[in-house]
């Protein structure tokens, strides 16, 4: 029955391409497909590139017009970097393993080995622990670091910069270890390699042997992510398809000497359309159902739209419309103070490209780059700006005004959204057709002042112990119910629901005194067919209160548990109390649990929680 609810769910073509592709890993196919030691090409010179580097945000550190302002932030972060440290997961720094930093994983010691294919390498398993973590260096996020290190202290970085790049090649031979393992993972090596050639273009350390290296790693690195889209394209389907599309479709602009690159550019670019066609919803949301995930396309869309302009070419209308309603959906749901956004979704605490000193949880400047490309106004002007090759002259800045009071409701989502002046009420409630993360429905944020007094727990791990999986993927990590004990879905393993919620509806009402947001969804099927949870979430206009009613449907006298999740230092100005539908009051009951702002890193938080036969009234204030 739950193979069959598996082939419903994600669709015939991803099974079959699924067993397709394990028969070719077990029998071979792969390992001829993505040849180790494969021989050396020339396909230009040092000189040759110099003189004709394709279009790129800046053709050398000179062309950066960024104002000068070395902060303490950024020299304690490239000090640490210098000492072998990597920040993981935009939070945690740990120093590896100086004679195996790209094969250790730092969080569980275990060492992966470099020298056997990609295919052979283990990516889920209890004593290699989460492979994200030896993935991290290897990224090279952190040059974004080191090049602003660079150009503010004005101290050259290129000879630390090349010998890490060469240290990489040399310990990591192309498809071999686990750092070939993930083709998004090196997609973004390519891209971040890249950024550092412009950047040191002219350096004395760029030395025609090591150009030719590189060069030569960066072909193979393409070839594997051409060679293996499929996988990310019907398998996965989601940031990492965008990702690597994006890339093949950049690496013939800005790699037009390798000779396949014309034929990788043109098949990236309409895959690249096709991906954002089906990944943004027409509404703006995303089919990841997460805030972090869909800053990470904001920020492919800003790679990719930029670079098209300078290269004179462009996309289909669809890549420009998505953009904007992707921007119109985040905006409606940053809080206008901190320019963070609700901790939802899945969270691996990806920033790909940071590029001021903003902390991960602030979205604002990702979103302002994305605007700049699109040519419209910003709210603040950021040193991100600069990084993508514009000068203050041609950034219009306008001071978003806070709407009084407004509705935003994003069906195709299933979100709704109530701003008033500096007030966030966040509720989610959707249907998927595209596979869920998290179960979640009719989950609800609150936010005021830049605080989020109602949060969501996050997401902590994708490889950890079930419990940590149930709390932070499950419902109980949500602002929502549980029936008899049961998530709203039926969890799988890894990353698969059964028992997809298909039926949702999500409304609106507003009247002079206050505002209604209604969830309904048709969920447990676990428990039986039929049962409908609906719920009211009705806010005060006059006042900091909301009052949340929580009906059923065929569920009989099952138990029911609601979750609240409240901001820890803001006890003191939280009030909430919850009865029965008949008013009769039901005890809170405090307990302990964790709380994951960042990937990676857990943290010991209270919830409340509340059981009833019958359904719940919560009554919520905060204190003005």
């Amino acid at each position: 029955m739950k193979y069959f609810d598996l082939l419903n769910n994600m669709g015939l073509r991803y099974v079959s391409f699924r067993v397709q592709y394990a028969l070719a890993q077990k029998f071979g196919v792969h390992k001829k497909k993505f040849p180790v030691d494969p021989s050396f090409t020339k396909y230009i010179d040092l000189q040759g590139w110099r003189k004709n580097t394709p279009p790129f945000f800046f053709r050398g550190k000179e062309e950066i017009q960024a104002p000068v302002n070395l902060t303490k932030e950024l020299e304690r972060r490239v000090a640490k970097i210098k000492q072998g440290e990597v920040c993981f997961f935009s939070r945690s720094w740990k120093r590896l393993d100086s004679t195996n930093p790209w094969h250790t994983n730092p969080d569980s010691g275990y060492h992966y080995a470099k020298d056997v294919h990609w295919t052979q390498v283990q990516d889920y398993s209890k004593e290699a622990g989460d492979i994200k973590f030896v993935w991290e260096k290897a990224r090279f996020s952190w040059l974004y670091d080191v090049i602003r290190y660079d150009y503010h202290s004005k101290e050259n970085q290129a000879k630390f910069v090349f010998d890490q790049l060469e240290d990489f090649i040399d310990q990591n031979p192309i498809n071999q270890g686990p750092q070939y393992k993930c083709s998004q993972e090196i997609s973004l090596r390519v891209l971040n390699w890249t950024y550092a050639l412009y950047y040191y273009k002219d350096d004395e350390y760029l030395t025609e042997r090591l150009f030719q290296k590189i060069m030569h790693s960066i072909y193979w690195q393409v070839h594997h992510v051409y060679h293996n889209i499929n996988f990310s394209r019907i398998a996965v389907r989601n940031n990492h398809a965008i990702t690597e599309t994006l890339m093949l479709y950049l690496s013939g602009k800005l790699f037009p000497f390798f000779p396949e690159g014309e034929n990788w550019s043109k098949k990236g670019k309409k895959w690249f359309e096709e991906e954002v066609a089906y990944q943004i919803y027409p509404d703006g949301t995303f089919l990841q159902f997460s805030m972090n995930y869909h800053r990470v396309v904001i920020q492919l869309l800003t790679w990719g739209i930029r670079l098209s302009e300078l290269n004179k070419d462009g996309f289909s209308e669809v890549v420009y419309k998505r953009a904007k309603s992707s921007l119109y959906y985040l905006e409606s749901c940053m809080d206008p103070i901190s320019g963070k956004m609700p901790n939802y979704g899945s969270n691996d605490g990806a920033l790909f490209i940071k590029l001021n000193d903003d902390d991960y949880q602030v979205y604002r400047s990702q979103l302002d780059d994305l605007k700049q490309v699109l040519r419209s106004p910003i709210s603040n002007l950021s040193e991100s700006q600069f990084w993508y090759g514009f000068s203050k002259q041609e950034i219009e800045i306008h001071q978003n005004q806070q709407p009084r009071r407004e509705v935003r409701l994003f069906k195709d989502g299933g979100y709704a959204v109530l701003q008033e002046n500096t007030t966030r009420t966040f509720l989610r409630c959707g249907q998927y057709k595209d596979r869920p993360a998290q179960a979640d429905n009719n989950h609800l944020d609150i936010w005021h002042e830049g605080i989020n007094y109602l949060r969501d727990a996050g997401s902590y791990k994708y490889n950890t112990g079930l419990d940590e999986l149930d709390y932070f993927m499950g419902t109980k990590g949500h602002n929502t119910v549980k029936l008899s004990g049961e998530n709203q879905m039926e969890k799988g393993g890894r990353f698969i629901w059964y028992h997809w919620i298909k039926n949702a509806l999500l409304k609106t009402k507003q009247t002079d005194k206050y505002t209604v947001l209604r969830g309904s969804f048709e969920g447990f099927k676990q428990i039986k067919k039929e049962l409908w949870h609906h719920r009211e979430v009705i806010k005060d206009h006059s006042s900091l209160s909301w009052e949340i009613i929580d009906t059923f449907e065929g569920e009989g006298n099952l138990q029911k548990e609601i979750f609240w999740h409240p901001n820890p230092s803001q006890l003191d100005n939280l009030h909430i109390e919850v009865t029965d539908l008949e008013g009769k009051k039901i005890a809170l009951i405090e307990n302990e649990g964790w709380y994951s702002g960042y990937y990676g890193v857990k943290e010991q938080a209270m919830y409340w929680s509340a059981k009833s036969t019958k359904g719940f009234i919560t009554r919520i204030k905060i204190k003005d």
